[in-house]
């Protein structure tokens, strides 16, 4: 699941990880608002860890990153990020940001703020583009319907969903078309 950094617990997660005998390596950003950012380089900088998050982010994520020593990763779609055994498959979604990207490894999906439980990203700030987003949401309805749905915020009723949950109950994912899309957002 993604876990975002606050103020103050950069130091509690790589406690958490020393106590678990887990390094950490790879820091993946799914977009770039400062919510999910916010902490990218104070963490990175303390555990020598690469930062990973889509190209079309990279001048706003490079705001955010200031330490020159910080290994950074820019991703296309389609990328493979391997960690451990695991191999986590890098789809891109734009909408919520330019770079927003979804995470997928064996039957998880972590949204980040691209897909909510019954809900999606706002597409009303910096770089949101609605018609990209229903595109975007068009890409993750083809997968399996079993497919874990875990995204960057808790919104819902539940903390996870399915892609066939969300194909029942998002009215959002229930969009065939950009008009019917652009109208349940109130813009048409």
């Amino acid at each position: 699941m993604e876990i975002k950094i606050a103020k103050r617990e950069a130091d509690k997660l790589i406690d958490i990880c020393n106590k678990e005998k887990l390094k950490i390596n790879k820091i993946i950003l799914t977009h770039s608002h400062y919510d999910h950012t916010q902490k990218a380089d104070e963490l990175a900088s303390k555990t020598n860890a690469a930062v990973y998050f889509h190209e079309d982010d990279y001048n706003e994520i490079k705001r955010v990153i200031k330490n020159p020593s910080i290994t950074i990763n820019k991703l296309r779609n389609n990328d493979e990020i391997k960690v451990g055994s695991i191999k986590i498959k890098v789809i891109h979604t734009p909408g919520h940001s330019p770079g927003a990207i979804c995470l997928l490894f064996e039957n998880k999906l972590i949204t980040g703020d691209t897909l909510f439980v019954n809900a999606i990203g706002r597409t009303d700030l910096a770089g949101g583009d609605s018609i990209k987003l229903f595109e975007s949401l068009q890409k993750l309805k083809k997968l399996k319907d079993d497919i874990e749905v875990y995204p960057g915020h808790d919104y819902g009723e539940i903390p996870f969903s399915t892609i066939g949950g969300e194909k029942k109950n998002n009215p959002y994912f229930m969009c065939n078309t950009k008009e019917q899309f652009l109208n349940l957002l109130g813009m048409f």
